[in-house]
C-alpha cells in the first residue's frame, strides 16, 4: 500500500484513483473545483479544495510524505507547469506529470517531473495496434524498446510444439504464457503443442517481435 497525491480531477484523474483505490492505495484528491472532487469522494482517503500552484497550500499538504505524486491537470498546461515545479520545491519524492503534446514533456521534465505520462496518446497507439491487427489480444509497451504481447496463435504454429518451433532461438522471443479455452498456463513442457484458440504472451525486443510476428507498429 502507497500513500498517493493525485492533483487535478478530470477523465484522466478520476480514471487514475479508480485503479488506486482498486490497488488498495491511500489517496488524497486535490482539486481547485469541489465539483469535480465530488465523483470522486467514495474512492479516496481525504480530499481537499485548494490551488496547487500556491506554495502555502502545497506545503500544508506535507507532500514529501507521498510516495508518488500524480500532476494530472489536463485543461491548463501553465498550471500543470507550475504545480510540478512546487510540488519538488516542497519536497515531493517522485512527481509523474501529465502531457498531452510531446513539446510539454521537455517542459515538464525541466520543472522537475521525474516521469511524464500522455493518456490520450498512449490509449491511442494500444488501440491502433490492438484493433488494427487481427491478431493482437492485448499490447504492453516496455521500457527500452521491448514490449508485450498477447497474440492469437499463429495458423503456423497449431499442432506445432515449443520445442519443434524454437521460438527462443529463431525468433529470439519468450512464452510468458499460453492461454487456452480461458485458463492461463504458466508452465508448459517443451514438448506442448499448441492448439486453434490458443493465444500466448510474448515478451521480446520489438525488432524481433515486428520480424518474426509480422506485426507492425
Amino acid at each position: 500500500m502507497k500513500n498517493i497525491l493525485v492533483i487535478g480531477i478530470g477523465r484522466f484523474g478520476y480514471h487514475l484513483i479508480d485503479q488506486l483505490n482498486k490497488a488498495g492505495d491511500q489517496i488524497l484528491a486535490v482539486d481547485a473545483s469541489e465539483e469535480r472532487l465530488e465523483p470522486v469522494l467514495g474512492m479516496v482517503t481525504s480530499s481537499l479544495i485548494g490551488d496547487a500552484t500556491n506554495e502555502t497550500f502545497v506545503r500544508s499538504l506535507g507532500v514529501e510524505n507521498f510516495d508518488v505524486c500524480f500532476v494530472a491537470i489536463g485543461d491548463d498546461f501553465q498550471a500543470s507547469l507550475e504545480t510540478t515545479s512546487m510540488l519538488k520545491e516542497c519536497g515531493a519524492k517522485y512527481v509523474v506529470a501529465r502531457a498531452a503534446r510531446s513539446v510539454q514533456k521537455k517542459f515538464l521534465l525541466a520543472n522537475g517531473a521525474d516521469s511524464v505520462v500522455f493518456p490520450e496518446k498512449q490509449l491511442a497507439e494500444w488501440a491502433a495496434i490492438r484493433w488494427c491487427s487481427g491478431r493482437v489480444v492485448d499490447y504492453l509497451d516496455y521500457p527500452g524498446d521491448f514490449s508485450i504481447f498477447e497474440i492469437k496463435v499463429p495458423k503456423e504454429w497449431i499442432g506445432k510444439s515449443l520445442a519443434e518451433l524454437a521460438i527462443r532461438k529463431k525468433l529470439h522471443l519468450n512464452v510468458l504464457s499460453i492461454k487456452r479455452n480461458g485458463e492461463v498456463v504458466l508452465e508448459f513442457p517443451a514438448d506442448f503443442l499448441f492448439e486453434e484458440g490458443d493465444t500466448v504472451t510474448i515478451f521480446g525486443a520489438d525488432k524481433d517481435i515486428r520480424k518474426g510476428l509480422n506485426i507492425n507498429y
